[in-house]
C-alpha cells in the first residue's frame, strides 16, 4: 500500500509539472506572436489595455456574478448536448447555490452555445474541461466569483461529477469554465481548498466517454487538446 501511494504521488507530481510546462509554452507562444506583429499592434494593445484598466480598476461598477437567489435553493435537472452526445444532468442549488445560479444564468442566456471543450486529462486525473468561449483555457464572463462550495472532504470526485474550474490557490476565480469527471478521480486540494461540485451527469456518461475521452489527446500527452473536441450545442435547464 505504501509503495502504491508513492507511485500515485509521483504520477500526480508529473501530471502537475506537465501542466505548468504546457502553460509556460502557451504564454511564450503568445508573447512571440505579439512581438512578431510590430509597432502597429503595440499601439492598439496599449489602447486596449487602457480601456481594460479603466473598466477593471477605474471608476464605475465592475461586473458581478448572478444573484445567488437564482439557484432557488433547489435541485435543477436538464440536458447538455455535447456535439452528438446528449447527457442528462442535475445541478445542486442547495449545496452549491452560487455556482448553480451562475450556470443557470449563463445557460439560459445562451452563453455556452457553441463553446468548445478544450482540454482533456487522461492520466491520474480524468476530466474534460469545457466552458471557455475562447477555447484557450483563459476565457470566461466579465466577472469571477467565489466561494468554493460543496467540495468533497475526501478529495474524491466520482465519475459523472460536474465541477467548477478555477485558478490555483484562488477561491474567487470561478467563471464559466467547468470540468466533467469521466472516471473516478482524486483531485488534491490546494491552499484554498477543493473544487465546487456543481452537479452530476445522470445519463449518457458512457457515450460521452466513448466519443470524447477514449480517443485521447492530440499529441498523446496526459493533458492537452482532445482528439475529438465537442462543442456545447445546447443546454436545457428546468
Amino acid at each position: 500500500m505504501v509503495s502504491e501511494n508513492r507511485v500515485k504521488r509521483e504520477q500526480l507530481r508529473v501530471f502537475q509539472a506537465r501542466q505548468v510546462l504546457q502553460a509556460s509554452k502557451k504564454k511564450r507562444l503568445r508573447t512571440d506572436q505579439w512581438l512578431s506583429l510590430g509597432g502597429a499592434l503595440v499601439a492598439v494593445t496599449l489602447s486596449s489595455l487602457a480601456l481594460v484598466g479603466y473598466v477593471t480598476f477605474g471608476p464605475g461598477t465592475p461586473a458581478k456574478a448572478p444573484a445567488i437567489e437564482l439557484s432557488e435553493n433547489r435541485e435543477w435537472t436538464g440536458e447538455i448536448l455535447f456535439g452528438e452526445v446528449e447527457v442528462g444532468i442535475t445541478l445542486d442549488g442547495v449545496n452549491a447555490p452560487q455556482a448553480t445560479a451562475n450556470f443557470v444564468d449563463l445557460a439560459t442566456k445562451g452563453f455556452y452555445d457553441g463553446v468548445p471543450c478544450h482540454s482533456l486529462s487522461v492520466e491520474v486525473v480524468f476530466v474534460m474541461q469545457c466552458g471557455d468561449p475562447t477555447g484557450t483555457g483563459t476565457g470566461g464572463p466579465e466577472y469571477r466569483f467565489g466561494p468554493i462550495e460543496n467540495a468533497p472532504v475526501t478529495q474524491r470526485y466520482p465519475a459523472g461529477t460536474i465541477a467548477m474550474s478555477r485558478i490555483g490557490n484562488d477561491a474567487e476565480s470561478q467563471g464559466s469554465q467547468f470540468f466533467v469527471v469521466y472516471e473516478d478521480s482524486v483531485i488534491p486540494n490546494d491552499d484554498v481548498g477543493g473544487y465546487t461540485v456543481l452537479g452530476r451527469i445522470t445519463s449518457g456518461l458512457a457515450e460521452f466517454v466513448a466519443a470524447y475521452a477514449t480517443p485521447g489527446t492530440i499529441d498523446k500527452a496526459p493533458n492537452g487538446a482532445p482528439v475529438v473536441a465537442p462543442d456545447i450545442r445546447s443546454i436545457t435547464i428546468r
